[in-house]
């Protein structure tokens, strides 16, 4: 311990010493200093608080003869063992723990022994090597400009990295300019909601990726969600509302698994063209693990008329752990970024961009998702070949992408049934009924969807595949 933020009053009774001692007697019963902690020298907290060398030794010396610290030749003060005073150790700790359990820490996820999880990647693959190599050639050299803040918008090798990607990979048209990187979905949609200002309509897909529901209701959003059971939003119904925003995820909709037609994309399109100030945010959710079809071209690569806001993030592709997502803006929403949120710092370290520049430059980056798609390409079809041998299992969709699969199982059971007696027994599986609005989790909710589960696959291997659909037939049947 440096130092102790001990607040002084000079005006009362008490004197200093006194209240010196007070606050340090009472931070170690209360456990906050802790049993063998180093207290700050005599003279260094005398010069921290500003007082009299003198009125700090008096309170020490206090506490010394009661028996609150002991003083060690040569080393200095440390908080004794006051088992024998008032309260055990036993019980310090406890009440510490509780403390920290209560005010500042999150409840603590329960483990299960076999995860179904949407989100969840495989990482055996990972070119750690080439991740290390180039981690360490980049803090190898004295470069001070990695010490220093770096562009907001992210930095500009970095997007313009992301900008030949996406043009390459996903049809996306955009200048490097026109790309904000940011620390995760989520943290790119709380800027965009500044730019786009306060109080807009946003109709959104139901069930959909509810952080982004939560995030733009939390910027006080007027949300107004619309069913996605087939093809995506209907354009028909989203006629009928009055939104200003689309939120959208077209090429691989989470969690129905539905890619959006031509047909409706170019009608959602027609639809943000006919009134100023209409825009269509574009989740490009799971694009790049694709196992049938031909590559589903970006929303954002067929406006023409600038009304398409282009998301997409490295967690799936590389690792969730680098928190790198990038947001395509239009070029008339520019100057409002800049002028709204152009004085924010860059939430993704420099060091890290210029790693990730690196690594997708070198053809790291191609080569893995190469690979991986192959992986899960795999995974996907021993998945999907195991479930069809099940008698329970009534029907099989969203199979086309990403890293999970929509099952409709023929039981007297709902899911939410089967996913809570697969928790008693350690394993995690999802119903879909979790991925809806909570508010309109009963409106235009299809019978089916009560008995469909949500499996992912993504970070299991085989046998564990096997062991969980098991689990899943003892407990349907």
């Amino acid at each position: 311990m440096h130092e102790l933020m001990i607040v002084l009053d000079n005006h009362s009774k008490t004197p200093l010493y006194e209240q010196i001692y007070d606050y340090i007697r009472k931070n170690i019963t209360d456990g906050k200093i802790s049993c063998g902690e180093k207290l700050p020298s005599t003279r260094f907290l005398a010069a921290h608080l500003q007082v009299a060398r003198s009125t700090v030794e008096s309170a020490y010396a206090q506490l010394l003869s009661e028996g609150y610290l002991e003083s060690k030749p040569c080393l200095g003060y440390y908080a004794s063992d006051i088992s024998d005073l008032y309260l055990n150790k036993t019980a310090i700790e406890e009440k510490r723990k509780e403390a920290q359990k209560v005010f500042l820490r999150p409840p603590e996820k329960k483990k299960y022994r076999l995860v179904f999880s949407p989100d969840e990647n495989e990482f055996s693959c990972f070119p750690y090597a080439a991740w290390r190599k180039i981690s360490r050639d980049i803090l190898s050299q004295d470069d001070a400009s990695l010490l220093t803040a770096g562009e907001a918008a992210g930095e500009w090798d970095l997007r313009e990295t992301i900008s030949r990607y996406l043009y390459q990979a996903r049809g996306v048209n955009c200048h490097p300019g026109q790309i904000i990187v940011g620390a995760g979905n989520e943290y790119l949609l709380l800027l965009l909601a500044q730019v786009l200002g306060a109080g807009k309509r946003v109709a959104i897909e139901n069930p959909t990726y509810l952080k982004a529901y939560q995030t733009l209701s939390n910027m006080g959003y007027q949300m107004l969600p619309l069913p996605a059971f087939k093809n995506g939003m209907q354009i028909e119904e989203l006629q009928y509302t009055n939104a200003e925003i689309v939120y959208t995820m077209p090429s691989h909709q989470f969690p129905m698994g539905t890619v959006m037609p031509m047909k409706m994309r170019l009608g959602l399109l027609q639809w943000a063209s006919r009134a100023s100030g209409r825009y269509i945010i574009e989740d490009d959710h799971d694009s790049e693990f694709r196992y049938r079809g031909k590559p589903i071209p970006s929303l954002q690569g067929i406006d023409h008329n600038g009304t398409v806001i282009y998301i997409g993030t490295f967690s799936k592709s590389i690792s969730p752990a680098i928190r790198v997502s990038y947001m395509v803006l239009p070029k008339e929403l520019l100057s409002a970024y800049y002028r709204r949120c152009g004085f924010y710092a860059s939430t993704v370290p420099k060091e890290q961009q210029k790693v990730l520049a690196a690594f997708l430059n070198g053809g790291y980056f191609e080569r893995y998702l190469n690979k991986m798609r192959r992986i899960y390409k795999g995974k996907h079809d021993s998945f999907l070949a195991l479930l069809k041998q099940e008698s329970w299992v009534k029907k099989i969709s969203g199979d086309h992408a990403g890293m999970h699969l929509l099952v409709e199982v023929k039981s007297d059971k709902s899911a939410g049934e089967i996913v809570k007696e697969a928790k008693k027994r350690g394993v995690r599986v999802y119903a879909l009924e979790e991925y809806f609005i909570f508010e309109y989790r009963d409106e235009g909710f299809l019978p089916e969807l009560k008995n469909t589960l949500l499996l992912g696959y993504g970070s299991l291997t085989e046998a564990e595949m096997k062991e969980g659909i098991a689990c899943l037939r003892e407990i349907i049947n």
